[in-house]
C-alpha cells in the first residue's frame, strides 16, 4: 500500500468504490421481473437478461413484452385516464411532488442501480442524472398545479405511448412521464432493452406513493415491444432514439391521428473561435463528448477550431484526454465508464475502422477488454468521411479547422442533424452571432450539455421535432378544445386546355409564384367556380419552393415590426375589394380575413421569447424561430377564411409559404395574388399553386426545401403526406377542421406551429461560493 507522502508526489487516485450491496440485495429479492400494469407487477413471462456492461454479469431477468401485454397496459391506462384527467390539478401536483420526494430519499440506491445497468460513472448518475430526475418531477408538479390558469382551453391528449433510450434511462423516463402526468394523461412506457431496471424501480415508487392504478404502466422488451406500442390505440407516441427508428415510427403513425414527438440523433458542432478561452473550451470538450462515454445525442462530437489557435488547442486537448480515467463505473474516481453493450462497442469500432480507412487519423480511442473504449478523436478528417457524417455515439470526437466565421457556420450546419451546438468565444458579439446562425434546437455559449426541466430541449431536421421541458414541453402533451368539423372531400378534376391570353375582357387566372402570376407548367386548366383555373404539377411546386427560399432573407430581415406594417397594408387593400371577394367567398369570410390580418399584424412583433428560470448563473433564453419554407394545404371549405387562417400566422412569424388553395373553390386565393402584389408583400413570401390537392401536397412533402407542412384536410391524402414527410422528417401539423371564420381559428396555437423554439444558454455572472451543483 503506498504511503501518503508517495501519493502526494504522484497525485494518483486510489480506488473509491461505491457500495452496491443494497442494490444487489434488492435484485435478489425481486428475482425475475414482470411488467408493471394497472398498479401491480405481472407474473414474469419469457425473459431476457439485463447485464452490467462493465463486467458482463447478469443483474436480473426481465420479461419480454408481447403485443398482448402492450394492449393490457393500454387498456389499463385508458381506464385510468378518465379519472386522472378529471382530477383537479392540485391533486395531480401532490402525486408528482410525492414521486419527487421519494426519488430524493432513494437517490443513492437509484444512482447505483443506474450505473450497474448502464455502465456510466457513478459520479454522473449521482451528481447529474438523479438530481435532474428529481428536478423534473418537482417542476412538473408546479405545471400540474398551474395548468388550468396557464393553459386555458387545453386538456390532456389521453393515453401516451413513450419509448425511451438506454443512455439516460431514468432521466429520459422523467422527461416523458412527468409532463404527461402533469397534463392529465396516462402513460404506457417502454424502457430500453439494455437498461430497464431503474424504470422498474420507478414503478415501485409509483405504487409506494399510491399513484392510481393504470396511470403509469411499464412494459419491458425489445424493438418488437416498441413496435407494438406504436401500433396500439394510444393518442400520442413520444420517442427518443435513433433517427432510423424515428423515421419508421413517423411512417407507422401516418394517418392514425396520433400526436408524435421525436427526439432523435445528432452530430452537434463544438465551435471554438480564435478568441476563446482555450482552457475553458477544453473542459467543455470533456463535458460534451466524453461525458457519459459520448453516449449522448447532443454530444459536441464535431470539434471545429479556428486555424490560428488549433495547434495550441490540440496540445491542450491531448494532455487533458490522457488524464481521464477509464475504469470501473462504480469507482468514484472514474471519468469514462463502460459502453452499454458489446453490440454498441462493436458498432463504434466499425465506424472508426471505416473512418481511418477513408484517411482520418485516430488519436486515442483504443478499445480495452470488456465494454470499454478510451476517449479519442479523429483528426485530418474530410467532410464526407464516415466518422464526420455518422453519429458514432461513443467517446470519439472529430477535429477540424476553419479560417473565418462564415466557414465555421457553414461547417457547423454541414450535417443533416440539428439537435444542439456549443460555441466558445470571449466576444459576446461573436458568440451570439454564431449561435443565431447555427441551425440547432439548443445552443450552449461557453458551456456544454446543460439541461433543466424549465428549458425546452429538442431538434430539427433529422434530429426530430417537438420539445421536452418547460412550457413548450407541456404544450406537446395538451390539446386545445376545438369544435371539430368535417372538411368536404374535393371533387374530381377534369383537366382542360388553358385558353390563350386575350386582349378582350376575358380573365386568365394564373398561379402566383415569386411575386408574379405564372402559367401552369403543364399548360392545362380545370373548371372550378365557373372559371378555368391553373392545374398545377410537381414542377410548379418546385418553382414555388425555390421562390419562397429566395424570399426568406428579405422577409425575415424586416423584423416583426416591418412584417406587421405589411399585414396592416394587406388588410387595407383587402377591405377596398371586399365586394369583389364576397363573390368568391361569403361576406363573413372576407370580414374574418380582414380581422385576421390585423390580429397577426398585432402579434408579428409580440410573439416573444422568454428567459426561463433554469440553472443558476446562466441566462437560458427560449427564442421562437421561423421554420423557413412552409407548405400549406388549405381546407376545402371556407376558401378565403381558411386559406388566410394558415397563411397569415405563417408569414407573420417570418416564414415564406407555398400554399395550395381549396381545390373546389380556389378563386378567392388566386384573386388574392393581386392584393398581395400591391401590399408590399415581397415576391416569393406567398406563393399560390392551385390544382389537385393530394398530388400537390405530396410534392410539397417530398421536397427537401420544405421545413414544415400544415394540412387542413383529412383522409388518405393526409395520411400519404405524413408518410412522405416521414422520409425527410418534416413535421406535419394538422389543424382540426373548424368554423374558419370563428375566433378559435386564430391564436397562439397557430403561431406556435409556425415556429420552433431555440434554447440558448449563456453563463451569466458568478455563483457565490458553495452554491449550485452539476444539476441545479
Amino acid at each position: 500500500m503506498p504511503k501518503v507522502s508517495e501519493i502526494m508526489e504522484s497525485m494518483e487516485y486510489g480506488p473509491a468504490p461505491e457500495d452496491a450491496s443494497a442494490v444487489r440485495d434488492w435484485l435478489r429479492e425481486r428475482g425475475r421481473f414482470g411488467h408493471f400494469i394497472a398498479g401491480r407487477f405481472t407474473r414474469p413471462g419469457e425473459t431476457f437478461a439485463s447485464r452490467d456492461p462493465s463486467t458482463g454479469e447478469e443483474l436480473a431477468q426481465v420479461t419480454q413484452g408481447t403485443a398482448r401485454d402492450v394492449m393490457k397496459a393500454v387498456r389499463a391506462a385508458r381506464r385510468a385516464q378518465r379519472g386522472w384527467g378529471a382530477m383537479p390539478g392540485h391533486v395531480r401536483a401532490r402525486f408528482l411532488y410525492a414521486i419527487a420526494r421519494t426519488i430524493q430519499k432513494r437517490e443513492r440506491f437509484l444512482a447505483v442501480l443506474e450505473t450497474l445497468d448502464n455502465g456510466k460513472p457513478i459520479r454522473e448518475s449521482r451528481d447529474i442524472d438523479v438530481p435532474l430526475v428529481v428536478r423534473h418531477f418537482y417542476h412538473h408538479a408546479g405545471w400540474a398545479e398551474l395548468a388550468e390558469t396557464e393553459f386555458p382551453g387545453h386538456g390532456p391528449l389521453g393515453v401516451c405511448g413513450q419509448i425511451i433510450p438506454w443512455n439516460f434511462p431514468l432521466l429520459m423516463l422523467a422527461w416523458k412521464v412527468a409532463p404527461a402526468l402533469a397534463a392529465g394523461n396516462t402513460v404506457v412506457l417502454k424502457p430500453a432493452e439494455y437498461t430497464p431496471l431503474t424504470a422498474l424501480a420507478f414503478a415501485e415508487i409509483c405504487a409506494h406513493v399510491g399513484l392510481p392504478a393504470g396511470v403509469v404502466n411499464i412494459v419491458t422488451g425489445d424493438g418488437e415491444t416498441g413496435a407494438a406500442l406504436v401500433e396500439a390505440p394510444v393518442d400520442k407516441i413520444a420517442f427518443t432514439g435513433s433517427t432510423e427508428v424515428g423515421r419508421g415510427i413517423a411512417r407507422a403513425v401516418a394517418g392514425s391521428g396520433k400526436r408524435l414527438t421525436l427526439e432523435l440523433g445528432g452530430k452537434s458542432p463544438f465551435v471554438v473561435m480564435e478568441d476563446a478561452d482555450l482552457d475553458a473550451a477544453i473542459e467543455g470538450v470533456v463535458d460534451s463528448i466524453w461525458f457519459n462515454q459520448g453516449e449522448v445525442c447532443c454530444a459536441g462530437s464535431r470539434i471545429l477550431v479556428a486555424e490560428s489557435v488549433a495547434a495550441r488547442f490540440e496540445a491542450l486537448l491531448r494532455a487533458r484526454m490522457q488524464s481521464l480515467r477509464l475504469g470501473p463505473p462504480l469507482d468514484k474516481s472514474t471519468d469514462i465508464g463502460a459502453i452499454v453493450d458489446p453490440v454498441q462497442k462493436d458498432r463504434i469500432l466499425r465506424i472508426l475502422d471505416r473512418a481511418t480507412a477513408a484517411g482520418a487519423e485516430l488519436v486515442g480511442g483504443a478499445p480495452a477488454a470488456g465494454c470499454f473504449i478510451a476517449p479519442g478523436y479523429l483528426r485530418n478528417i474530410a467532410p464526407a468521411n464516415p466518422g464526420m457524417v455518422e453519429e458514432i455515439f461513443g467517446p470519439i470526437a472529430t477535429l477540424s479547422t476553419f479560417r473565418t466565421a462564415d466557414e465555421a457556420a457553414d461547417l457547423a450546419n454541414n450535417t443533416r442533424y440539428g439537435l444542439a451546438a456549443s460555441v466558445w468565444s470571449e466576444s459576446a458579439t461573436v458568440a451570439t452571432d454564431m449561435a443565431a446562425r447555427i441551425k440547432a434546437g439548443v445552443v450552449w455559449v461557453n458551456c456544454a450539455n446543460l439541461f433543466d426541466a424549465a428549458a425546452p430541449f429538442g431538434g430539427m431536421r433529422d434530429s426530430g421535432y417537438g420539445r421536452e421541458g418547460g412550457r413548450e414541453g407541456m404544450l406537446d402533451y395538451l390539446t386545445a378544445a376545438v369544435a371539430a368539423q368535417r372538411d368536404p372531400v374535393p371533387a374530381e378534376i377534369a383537366p382542360v386546355e388553358a385558353p390563350e391570353d386575350s386582349a378582350g375582357i376575358d380573365r386568365t387566372v394564373k398561379h402566383y409564384i415569386g411575386g408574379a402570376q405564372k402559367r401552369p407548367d403543364g399548360g392545362a386548366s380545370y373548371l372550378a367556380q365557373d372559371e378555368l383555373v391553373p392545374l398545377g404539377n410537381r414542377k410548379d411546386i418546385r418553382n414555388a419552393v425555390e421562390a419562397a427560399g429566395s424570399a426568406l432573407a428579405k422577409w425575415q430581415g424586416l423584423g416583426g415590426h416591418g412584417r406587421a406594417q405589411v399585414l396592416y397594408f394587406l388588410a387595407e387593400n383587402l377591405a377596398q375589394r371586399r365586394a369583389e371577394f364576397a363573390g368568391f367567398a361569403s361576406p363573413a369570410e372576407v370580414d374574418a380575413a380582414i380581422r385576421r390580418c390585423f390580429f397577426y399584424a398585432g402579434f408579428a412583433d409580440k410573439y416573444d421569447g422568454a428567459t426561463v428560470a433554469a440553472k443558476p448563473g446562466h441566462l437560458c433564453h427560449v427564442q421562437p424561430e421561423p421554420h423557413g419554407v412552409m407548405g400549406l394545404v388549405a381546407p376545402t371549405a371556407a376558401p378565403l377564411a381558411g386559406f388566410m387562417a394558415l397563411v397569415l400566422p405563417a408569414i407573420a412569424m417570418g416564414n415564406a409559404v407555398v400554399a395550395i388553395p381549396s381545390q373546389d373553390r380556389p378563386m378567392a386565393a388566386l384573386t388574392l395574388a393581386q392584393v398581395l402584389a400591391c401590399s408590399d408583400v415581397p415576391g416569393g413570401v406567398v406563393n399560390i399553386v392551385s390544382g389537385p390537392r393530394d398530388a400537390l401536397a405530396g410534392a410539397l412533402a417530398a421536397h427537401d426545401g420544405v421545413s414544415a407542412i400544415w394540412h387542413a384536410g383529412q383522409g388518405e391524402g393526409l395520411a400519404e403526406v405524413q408518410r412522405t414527410a416521414a422520409e425527410t422528417l418534416i413535421p406535419v401539423w394538422t389543424p382540426e377542421p373548424r368554423d374558419w371564420t370563428d375566433a378559435k381559428a386564430q391564436g397562439r396555437e397557430f403561431l406556435r406551429a409556425a415556429s420552433r423554439s431555440k434554447t440558448i444558454w449563456l453563463p451569466y455572472g458568478a455563483l457565490p461560493a458553495g452554491t449550485g451543483s452539476a444539476a441545479y
